[in-house]
């Protein structure tokens, strides 16, 4: 196929139908550099429709998950903490499951999803708020325990998919770094990589939150696109302050004042598990770094046995030992999971391409940064919007267990990598 057919393929995604998504944009990397992109539809409809681009912005949801443990692996490069490291350590309190008081709850538990804690409904909660209100008995964030996986999942050795695990791994970098989360990562990963994302919309400066769009659902079929989530219409929140995001429960989502905010004690605020407003284009230079060996354009971001590290299993799934949400998750290591090119989440239809990163998908945007393993090849995408819920029988995907919007993105960029 030649690169207007791509553009034609990837066009006919963009739309107003259910399966179809407003804007899309996307890169491919091979042999270490930049073969092809595309951006198309709109990236905000308000107050007037703006297209997408490569340099629009997003909040990128799980994607944001390598970002953290990009940031905990410099800090492990620095001799600051170790992945076997207890937590409590670091969070000022003794974290156990209540059922296993001699497991400690290490770094590596916390980032690889073995931590024996489970989301709850809510695991992003105010900012002067202590994380440890997750698991005291007499806090509202309790939730009757459930924050703690049933007692036959033994910490360690049980995977279970959860966010919270990454807000606590963003209180345990503040912890370390005496720095709020997001303005330590914003000063090292991000600066070194050349981008100018954020976690606080309000923050942004004022070029780039012009370049921020908005992620959209629909309320009922046949209707218009709905704003879930950095709908702000073309004004910008005031500096420092930011509203929760827990997908799960929308209505806790009031905003807060950052005005003395006291680092390492409730990184959840930030979302250090899914809020980073990030670009495709910078989606891209975080790709170039990885498939580099960890160098970006003369710089040493991460040394190659931290991307090793991260990139090496750390849970593979027996029969029994977790929960694989729908046999999507297989195997995970350090904010990367694998995609097996012959398994039921395979990315391609009639090509075995197997690849290691991650997905995210929250409020109706579906992101990705894959690699495929042994080569030089990987991409990135962003979907700023689904017509259908998550649970709707319509938006599986038809060969795989990924979303239909996922399902059809992945093949078309791993048919195109597979043809080079």
């Amino acid at each position: 196929m030649m690169i207007q057919d791509w553009d034609r393929y990837f066009s006919s995604l963009i739309g107003d139908e259910l399966l179809q998504v407003p804007g899309l944009a996307l890169v491919v990397y091979h042999e270490g550099r930049e073969v092809y992109r595309f951006a198309g539809g709109i990236r905000r409809f308000r107050p007037k429709p703006l297209p997408m681009a490569m340099d629009s912005r997003f909040r990128i949801a799980s994607v944001s998950k390598m970002f953290t443990v990009f940031t905990l692996m410099q800090l492990v490069e620095e001799g600051r903490l170790s992945l076997d490291d207890d937590v409590s350590a670091y969070l000022g309190f003794r974290l156990r499951h209540p059922d296993y008081d001699d497991i400690p709850v290490t770094v590596r538990m916390l980032a690889s999803h073995t931590s024996g804690l489970r989301d709850g409904k809510v695991y992003s909660i105010p900012p002067f708020v202590s994380a440890e209100a997750f698991f005291q008995p007499d806090s509202p964030y309790w939730e009757k325990g459930q924050h703690f996986a049933p007692s036959e999942e033994v910490p360690g050795q049980y995977f279970t998919y959860c966010n919270l695990n990454y807000g606590l791994l963003g209180t345990v970098i503040e912890a370390v770094t005496g720095q709020r989360f997001d303005d330590y990562q914003k000063r090292h990963i991000l600066k070194d990589l050349d981008c100018r994302g954020d976690y606080v919309p309000g923050n942004l400066p004022q070029a780039e939150f012009e370049k921020l769009g908005t992620i959209y659902g629909k309320d009922d079929e046949g209707g218009s696109w709905q704003g879930r989530i950095d709908d702000f219409e073309g004004r910008q929140p005031e500096k420092e302050t930011m509203a929760l995001q827990n997908p799960y429960a929308e209505t806790v989502c009031q905003t807060y004042k950052l005005d003395g905010f006291r680092p390492g004690t409730n990184a959840t605020f930030f979302s250090p598990q899914g809020g980073l407003r990030l670009s495709l284009a910078e989606m891209g230079q975080t790709l170039e770094m990885i498939l580099h060996d960890g160098a970006y354009r003369g710089r040493r971001i991460l040394h190659p046995s931290s991307l090793r590290e991260m990139f090496r299993p750390q849970w593979q799934y027996d029969g029994h030992n977790g929960d694989t949400c729908g046999k999507t998750l297989l195997t995970y290591g350090l904010g990367e999971f694998r995609v097996d090119g012959s398994g039921p989440a395979r990315p391609c239809e009639g090509k075995d391409v197997s690849l290691w990163g991650h997905t995210g998908q929250a409020f109706g945007l579906l992101s990705g940064l894959f690699v495929v393993p042994g080569t030089k090849s990987g991409f990135a995408y962003v979907m700023n919007g689904s017509g259908l819920a998550e649970e709707d029988p319509r938006s599986a995907g038809v060969f795989s267990t990924n979303y239909i919007w996922e399902e059809r993105v992945l093949d078309g960029l791993c048919r195109f990598i597979d043809g080079l």
